[in-house]
């Protein structure tokens, strides 16, 4: 199976309601490594790797987000495989 690597950006009301814990949680169940934090703008970037299939029930998971969010959008793009591993919330 081919592992990739995908960027996400998460628009809407993602900050302050257990956004980046649903993101850590949601990937570590699927067995997918990565970060994710807050930032200034209001957004929450992800980046996540692992393989195909599980990366995509991830953004699939994060469209839904934890009860309290409203995702309004995730743009996403490819980028190169970095062999991290785990999962870490950041900033």
């Amino acid at each position: 199976m081919s592992t990739i690597h995908v960027h996400c950006i998460v628009r809407g009301r993602v900050q302050g309601v257990g956004f980046r814990w649903f993101t850590q949680n949601t990937a570590e169940s699927l067995g997918v490594n990565g970060t994710v934090r807050n930032c200034a703008d209001g957004t929450v970037k992800a980046d996540l790797e692992g393989p195909a299939d599980a990366v995509s029930a991830v953004i699939e998971k994060l469209h839904q987000g934890p009860s309290m969010s409203r995702v309004d959008g995730i743009e996403t793009s490819q980028a190169p495989v970095t062999g991290i591993s785990g999962f870490r919330v950041t900033g």
